[in-house]
């Protein structure tokens, strides 16, 4: 398969760190420095499934792709105001779709798996054309009195239309139980028989924990998925790496023994808006016609799992 279309929609509201110090025992400078976030976009009175909606349609536009010529739409989510039905079946009837489709939870690293789960529909024979959603909103996830989360998150969608082709160099996934490092817990509805203890916790990091798994597991996961492709690092014209932290963006970087102009960032923008973060940056430098047909790209995600993935595909 390929690429043959990308889009993104962001929340209007944006808020900086300097509107966070108004509230939070924090400041600009406290956080551009630990994190390299500046603003965030921040969901006020859209819906996410809205915006999942505007991103799916700029990336079947960019694609010369018809909704109603989708084969299969896969949708990562890790949480939204519907527990049922699901965010990809609401984004289908947007759309005028009528395709089969699935949600998935991968956490920050949803868009390589649905890459993964795409290609394996491919090489069954099975699809034509697919359609691929992130849609997040982790500032709802947070809890907004705590400065070490919620200073961290973004809100947005990514999108992109897949076609055949043989642009999918390698795709490597990995997993490891770390529930303890990343984690939030919610309520669910009361039983007459329920007996047990349960809590409702906001969003819960390890900071320390959550920054050297990323860098271990993206530095081996790129690693890995070079060697499948016979690439070096050198030869990969672009690093889009998922959009948490500028300081893990840069220990990856550093890893890698790579130049900074390979690894465009939006995180001072954006800050981390979970697994839109990659087809979110993938859009946007698309659009900026930073890429050329031909051009290496690999993408690496890491999230809550402990998962992780990356892949290496031609522009």
């Amino acid at each position: 398969m390929k690429i043959s279309g990308t889009g993104s929609a962001l929340p209007r509201k944006i808020v900086t760190n300097d509107m966070l110090a108004q509230f939070l025992d924090t400041s600009d400078e406290w956080i551009r420095t630990r994190t390299g976030v500046t603003s965030r976009h921040v969901i006020s009175d859209e819906k996410l499934e809205d915006l999942a909606r505007e991103a799916a349609e700029k990336a079947l536009l960019d694609a010369g792709v018809r909704a109603d010529d989708l084969d299969f739409i896969i949708c990562s989510n890790v949480v939204n105001e519907y527990i049922t039905p699901q965010l990809s079946c609401i984004i289908q009837g947007a759309i005028g779709a009528t395709c089969p489709c699935i949600d998935i939870n991968c956490a920050c690293a949803g868009f390589i798996h649905a890459l993964e789960i795409a290609e394996s529909f491919y090489k069954a024979g099975k699809v034509e054309n697919v359609l691929i959603v992130c849609a997040e909103e982790p500032t709802r996830m947070a809890d907004w009195k705590d400065r070490r989360t919620c200073v961290l998150f973004g809100d947005g969608a990514g999108a992109a239309v897949l076609t055949p082709g043989d642009n999918i160099k390698s795709i490597k996934l990995s997993a490891m139980t770390a529930t303890d490092k990343l984690w939030q817990m919610r309520m669910l509805q009361p039983t007459p028989y329920i007996t047990k203890e349960e809590t409702e916790t906001p969003l819960q990091m390890k900071g320390q924990e959550v920054f050297k798994f990323a860098v271990t597991a993206a530095s081996r996961d790129i690693t890995r998925a070079l060697e499948e492709s016979s690439m070096s690092a050198e030869d990969i014209d672009y690093y889009l790496l998922h959009q948490a932290n500028i300081r893990i963006i840069n220990s990856i970087q550093n890893y890698l023994k790579q130049p900074a102009e390979k690894f465009p960032t939006n995180v001072e923008s954006h800050g981390n808006s979970s697994s839109a973060s990659c087809p979110i940056l993938i859009d946007e430098c698309n659009r900026k016609g930073m890429f050329r047909k031909g051009d290496k790209i690999a993408v690496s995600a890491f999230g809550a799992g402990f998962v992780s993935g990356a892949v290496v595909f031609e522009w």
